[in-house]
């Protein structure tokens, strides 16, 4: 089946000496992995190494077999070009991260055109602004509605955060989070990316980070804390 769509780059993998293996979130599909022969060979000129970087947003034409093998492009382009997240140490950054939890996060090839767009959406933002600290954070709980376990709100005034069940409760149990901890969360929960960058310290803000990693460990199967990590502290402290 020939197909046209948008993909979000996941990620790549080089494969042997001149290939590579590139797994994108596409608009029509949701998941899909495409092997790219000879994508260090000059030859192929339509199918830039750097079109293949972490979250690139791009205009495909595919063939889908759907048989769950590696599927081919038959032709690529960048749907709208970034200005600054492939350039700025920060932005390379947090799209690096961003690209691993989503790695670790998204599995099914069933589309999800809600997600993709709020993806597409926040990396234009991202790109546009400068103040971006918090960029990461509010992904990645924003994103946690598209994946099906968003916390409950309904009683977000309680004292603290459930994390198996993803609610407010006025009772401190092995899998809650502190007081403090959950003010932190709270406080996250009422951000948006246009809100005030510097509503938490570096601590607070790796206290946070914290909180969403293993939020996601508890209700994604197999998921693992990013290799990036380390980086994303040290660039962010």
């Amino acid at each position: 089946m020939q197909v046209k769509t948008k993909a979000i780059v996941i990620s790549s993998l080089k494969f042997q000496e001149k290939s590579l293996i590139v797994k994108c979130f596409t608009l029509s599909h949701g998941l899909k992995s495409y092997f790219v022969r000879d994508a260090f060979s000059s030859r192929k000129s339509n199918q830039k190494i750097a079109y293949f970087q972490p979250m690139t947003i791009l205009e495909i034409e595919a063939v889908h077999k759907n048989k769950g093998t590696l599927e081919n492009f038959k032709e690529i382009k960048i749907a709208a070009p970034f200005h600054s997240i492939h350039s700025d140490i920060y932005k390379s950054t947090i799209v690096m991260f961003i690209s691993e939890i989503l790695h670790h996060s998204i599995h099914e090839e069933e589309k999800n055109e809600h997600l993709f767009t709020f993806l597409e959406t926040a990396l234009h933002w991202l790109d546009n602004h400068d103040e971006i600290a918090n960029f990461h954070l509010i992904l990645m709980l924003e994103t946690t509605k598209y994946l099906g376990f968003y916390p409950d709100i309904s009683d977000i005034d309680m004292p603290f955060f459930e994390m198996t069940e993803g609610v407010f409760t006025p009772f401190h149990a092995i899998s809650s989070l502190t007081e403090h901890e959950t003010n932190l969360f709270k406080k996250l929960i009422n951000l948006k990316f246009d809100n005030d960058q510097k509503i938490f310290h570096v601590i607070e803000r790796q206290i946070v980070l914290k909180i969403l990693i293993d939020y996601y460990s508890y209700h994604l199967d197999g998921f693992k804390k990013p290799k990036s990590l380390d980086v994303l502290k040290e660039v962010f402290s």
